[in-house]
């Protein structure tokens, strides 16, 4: 039982210890709480890399697989970047606040770690609300700034009215078959049923909320404009893959008889989340506002893999995960950085950043590569990836429009480009050079380099997929062929 709970255990016993800290420490020594967070994340990481972890408890409802486990060490990356990032950011403007905000963090950091894990609709449930909780908080942070309070309220609007569809889709499922175990629920439910699909309805619209899908996803852009910056980074990427990573559970494990229903909705939800998600970015002159839209959009990338029904459209999803989780957390601590010298977020502070900031400026345009899908940095493989296994599954109009809705996202990444490197700012600004924190320094560095060395070199994050997905591979023979067969026709 331990085994299957120890990163969930480390990360409490930390959550005490830092607590405890957070008592005693003077208030001009609060900075030690970041530095010790980021200690503890570490560690549960090189645990979870080296360790064997796998095993069930509680009657098999707590799960600790290959993809559970994989989920998490992503969530613990994320969260190493988002912390490393988040140390100067807190002692700066937070102060006398620093130990709530990191304890929160990683409270958050529990629940996702749970939610993956879950095999159970109500312990999925107790999940979701430990990592949402206090996602609610960690929003309203910025007291300074007066959309904080603005899009705090409106996370947390939606994401009860996310709970309390899931709870009544879980109420309909329990009626039915009389289960909230994922073992019998596919076999025992007949989803043609109004009822059953009803059910189904619930469920997907509350992930949904969770992953930020159309048309869900209304909290998002006035919620990271009005967040700290290093906590919109996490935000943007671990909460939205704990969504996503529990919806394949559900679906390829407790649905699978019935992929024929679910498939549909997948279908559509990923068309319309893509278009929506590039068409509202076009017009943004607020970059938050704009990675926003652009992340919705990329949510809609990932849920065509999942409309596939294949696990070679799920292992090329968890290759998305990694790609960006990179590139997307990237982006916004280089907007971090920027925001501390001009103290705004619109596109517009990024004139003549390449002459302010060579370094910021170059990080930014790979990060933009990426998130556009350009070769060879590792966006470009994980779209390609994405749409080959689309193809392969008969879902060539959603390649087709994907590809397009690529094409339209460039238009406004090398609009941010044309910004850094071409337009020219006001004498004041190009005078002022961009002073970037050694920890930040290091966390955007961190996301340069794993998106460069991923793109040079796909094949580990494709064996890192490959082995997330073993686990849910009945058929894992068949999946390896396919997945050589589809590899081998581009190359690699």
């Amino acid at each position: 039982m331990f085994k299957s709970l120890f990163l969930e255990s480390i990360l409490v016993f930390g959550i005490l210890l830092i607590f405890f800290l957070d008592l005693f420490l003077p208030r001009d020594r609060k900075i030690i709480l970041g530095f010790s967070t980021l200690i503890l994340v570490l560690i549960a990481l090189i645990l979870s890399l080296s360790l064997d972890l796998q095993g069930t408890i509680l009657s098999q409802t707590f799960v600790n697989d290959s993809f559970a486990i994989t989920l998490k060490q992503i969530f613990l990356i994320s969260a190493v970047i988002a912390v490393l990032g988040s140390i100067d950011h807190a002692s700066k403007s937070l102060m006398g606040r620093e130990g709530e905000y990191f304890l929160l963090l990683l409270f958050s950091l529990v629940g996702m770690m749970v939610v993956v894990s879950s095999r159970e609709l109500l312990l999925l449930f107790v999940g979701f609300e430990l990592m949402s909780i206090p996602l609610y908080v960690l929003s309203g942070f910025s007291k300074g700034n007066p959309r904080s309070a603005e899009g705090a309220i409106k996370i947390f609007l939606f994401g009860t009215v996310s709970s309390a569809l899931l709870l009544l889709g879980i109420g309909i499922f329990y009626a039915l078959t009389g289960t909230t175990s994922w073992s019998t629920l596919g076999s025992s439910m007949v989803i043609e049923d109004s009822l059953g699909s009803l059910a189904l309805i619930l469920l997907f619209s509350g992930f949904g909320f969770k992953i930020a899908a159309f048309p869900f996803q209304f909290w998002v852009p006035d919620t990271y404009e009005g967040s700290p910056t290093p906590f919109v980074a996490f935000l943007s990427v671990a909460p939205k893959i704990a969504g996503l990573g529990i919806l394949f559970r559900f679906l390829f494990e407790a649905l699978d008889p019935l992929s024929h229903s679910w498939t549909m909705y997948a279908f559509w939800l990923a068309a319309f989340t893509m278009i929506i998600g590039n068409m509202l970015a076009l017009p943004q002159k607020n970059i938050k506002r704009l990675l926003a839209y652009s992340g919705i959009a990329h949510i809609g990338y990932i849920l065509l893999g999942l409309a596939t029904g294949t696990l070679l459209g799920l292992e090329m999803s968890v290759f998305y995960f990694v790609s960006y989780l990179f590139a997307n957390m990237g982006a916004f601590l280089v907007v971090e950085a920027v925001n501390r010298s001009d103290g705004n977020d619109e596109i517009d502070s990024f004139k003549n950043l390449s002459g302010r900031s060579p370094f910021l400026s170059l990080a930014m345009l790979i990060f933009l590569l990426s998130l556009g899908g350009i070769p060879f940095v590792v966006g470009f493989w994980a779209k390609l990836y994405i749409f080959l296994a689309a193809a392969r599954a008969g879902y060539l109009t959603l390649v087709f429009l994907g590809a397009l809705m690529t094409v339209i996202a460039l238009f406004y990444y090398l609009n941010i480009a044309r910004k850094m490197y071409i337009d020219v700012g006001d004498t004041k600004m190009n005078a002022t050079t961009i002073p970037i924190p050694i920890n930040l320094l290091l966390s955007i560095g961190i996301c340069v380099v794993f998106v460069v060395l991923l793109g040079l070199f796909p094949q580990g994050v494709v064996l890192f997929s490959k082995k997330a997905l073993s686990s849910f591979a009945s058929s894992g023979d068949v999946l390896d062929h396919t997945l050589r067969q589809a590899l081998s026709s581009i190359g690699m």
